[in-house]
């Protein structure tokens, strides 16, 4: 059981937490960061919300499921969720890997476009934007699994 306290700070905490994963995971394929370091940094956020709450919180608060207690923890739909993320994230890199060769150029080459949006003046999409998702994905499913499963033990 945990306090009022603890639970308070991950309701403030955890947000904020989010915005700096997102940033730095924007960030990386122009700077140091990206997907491994937003996908930790997501991590982080969600186990602080199984540490406050439990791992049955997403279940029964967020996707209004009830929890058969009796259900083995590979069972639930969050974990079954985290590792189709996982499986995901593995494709993604797989097939951003490709694309090169694809395209005749070498395996994991980069390429880049520019495009012009109205607020934001000229942004740059890089290739290796695609490459830091399938990273996330892998880092946030994986991590995950292994803490929901290892948290229910």
């Amino acid at each position: 059981m945990t306090t009022v306290i603890m639970r308070t700070t991950a309701r403030v905490v955890v947000p904020i937490i989010l915005v700096v994963a997102i940033s730095l995971f924007l960030q990386g394929h122009n700077l140091p960061g990206g997907g491994f370091i937003g996908g930790v940094l997501t991590v982080v956020a969600f186990t602080l919300v199984y540490v406050s709450y439990n791992l049955d919180y997403l279940e029964i608060g967020v996707l209004d499921r009830d929890v058969d207690p009796s259900r083995a923890i590979g069972e639930h739909r969050t974990v079954a969720t985290y590792r189709r993320l996982f499986m995901f994230g593995l494709g993604v890199i797989v097939a951003s890997g490709l694309a090169g060769p694809v395209f005749g150029e070498a395996f994991l080459s980069q390429a880049f476009v520019v495009i012009h949006l109205p607020l934001f003046g000229a942004v740059e999409l890089a290739s290796a934007l695609l490459f830091d998702v399938g990273i996330f994905c892998v880092v946030v499913g994986g991590l995950l699994t292994i803490f929901s499963v290892v948290g229910a033990e």
